[in-house]
C-alpha cells in the first residue's frame, strides 16, 4: 500500500471517528461509523493473503449488520418520539437494539468471535488499531446513550465477557489472539460499568488504551509473534523485555500498578449499589486473565533462553524506533496509581 493510500485510509479512519463521537443526530453517527469500518477493511485486507482476505470479510459483515441494527434502531425510536437526536432513546426496543448492536461492534461476548479471527488474520499494527482506535465510536455512543441502556444487559454481557475473556486465552500461544481476549475481558469490565458511573467507564477506557498500545508497540519492536518469540526477546533487549513485563502484570491488574485502578474503582461501585455478586464473578475472572499475562512475563523473563540461537540472528535485529518509544509507556502504563484521588477528581 503506497503511503498517499495509506495517510487517506487513516485520516478518514480518524474522521469517522471524530464524526460519531462529536455528532448529537443518528443519521451522522450511523455515517461516521460506516467511514471507520470502510477505511480500516483496505489496511486489514493489504497483504494479500487468503488469511487477511477472510478477516476483512468477517469484520466487514459483523461491522455492516452492526451499523444496519443501528440505523434500525434509531428508525424505531424516531418513529416513536418524532426525534433524531441520540440523547432522546426512549422506545425500550430501540434501547435494546442498540446495546445489542453496540455488543456486536465492540466484541463483547457473546458476539466476540470475529474479533478474535480478524485480529489473528491481519498485521500487528493494524491489530493495534483493531484493539483500541476502533472501540472509541461505540464507546462515545455508549457514553452518550448510558442513561437509556439497559443495566442488566450490559451487566450480564460483561460478566459473560470478563469469563470468555480470560477463559478463551488460557489456550492460546499467538500473541494477537491472547491480547485479542484480553481486549475482550476489558471491555466487559467496562461494559459492567457504563451504565452506573460514565467517569469511572472514561477512566477504564484511557487506561486500557495506553496499556495496550504499550503492550502493542513492545510486540511491534520486538517482531514477536508467538509465545515462544517472546522468549527470545531478553536477548533482543533487557529494557524492552522488563518494560513488556510490567506491562503485562498491569493489564492483569496487579496493586502496584495502574491496571489495579479501574479494576478496584468498579468494583466498588458494583459493591457500593448492591451487586456483590456481580463483583465477585468480575474480580474471579480476572483472575483467569491474569494467569496468561503471569504465564506471558514468565516466558519473557523469567526463562533463560540462549543468546545464540540457530534462527536467523534475531538477536542481531537493531532497534529503529526511538527511545522514547522505550521509556515512556513504563510511567503511563504502570506508576499512575497514586495518582487516582487526582484522576477522579
Amino acid at each position: 500500500m503506497s503511503p498517499t493510500t495509506m495517510m487517506i485510509m487513516l485520516s478518514t479512519l480518524a474522521a469517522g471517528t471524530t464524526i460519531t463521537a462529536s455528532s448529537f443526530h443518528w443519521l451522522f453517527a450511523w455515517i461516521g461509523l460506516e467511514l471507520n469500518t470502510l477505511s480500516i477493511i483496505p489496511l486489514i485486507a493489504k497483504q494479500h493473503h487468503p488469511r487477511a482476505t477472510e478477516a476483512a470479510t468477517k469484520y466487514f459483515l459483523t461491522q455492516a449488520a452492526a451499523s444496519a441494527i443501528i440505523l434500525f434502531s434509531s428508525t424505531i425510536n424516531a418513529w416513536h418520539t418524532g426525534t433524531w437526536d441520540i440523547m432522546q432513546l426512549t422506545n425500550p426496543t430501540s434501547s435494546i437494539l442498540l446495546t445489542m448492536a453496540l455488543a456486536m461492534k465492540l466484541g463483547l461476548a457473546p458476539a466476540h468471535f470475529w474479533l478474535t479471527e480478524v485480529m489473528q488474520g491481519t498485521t500487528t499494527k493494524t491489530a493495534m488499531i483493531l484493539a483500541t482506535w476502533q472501540k472509541l465510536a461505540p464507546m462515545a455512543l455508549i457514553m452518550l446513550t448510558a442513561n437509556s441502556l439497559t443495566p442488566m444487559i450490559l451487566l450480564t454481557m460483561g460478566m459473560l465477557s470478563a469469563a470468555i475473556g480470560g477463559w478463551g486465552g488460557l489456550n492460546q500461544t499467538q500473541l494477537r489472539k491472547i491480547l485479542a481476549y484480553s481486549s475482550i475481558a476489558h471491555l466487559g469490565w467496562m461494559a459492567a460499568i457504563s451504565t452506573m458511573m460514565t467517569n469511572i467507564l472514561m477512566i477504564n477506557l484511557i487506561i486500557y488504551l495506553l496499556m495496550t498500545t504499550s503492550m502493542f508497540s513492545m510486540v511491534i519492536m520486538t517482531k514477536s509473534k508467538t509465545i515462544q518469540d517472546m522468549t527470545l526477546s531478553w536477548s533482543l533487549s533487557p529494557i524492552i523485555t522488563i518494560i513488556a513485563a510490567m506491562i503485562l502484570l498491569s493489564l492483569g491488574g496487579l496493586p502496584p500498578l495502574t491496571g489495579f485502578i479501574p479494576k478496584w474503582l468498579i468494583i466498588e461501585e458494583l459493591v457500593i449499589q448492591n451487586l456483590t455478586p456481580a463483583a465477585t464473578a468480575l474480580a474471579m475472572s480476572a483472575l483467569l486473565s491474569l494467569y496468561f499475562y503471569l504465564r506471558l512475563t514468565y516466558t519473557s523473563t523469567l526463562t533463560l533462553s540462549p543468546n545464540f540461537t540457530t534462527t536467523k540472528h534475531k538477536w542481531r535485529y537493531k532497534m529503529k524506533f526511538p527511545s522514547i518509544f522505550l521509556t515512556a509507556p513504563l510511567p503511563i502504563s504502570t506508576m499512575f496509581l497514586p495518582l487516582t484521588p487526582l484522576i477522579l477528581n
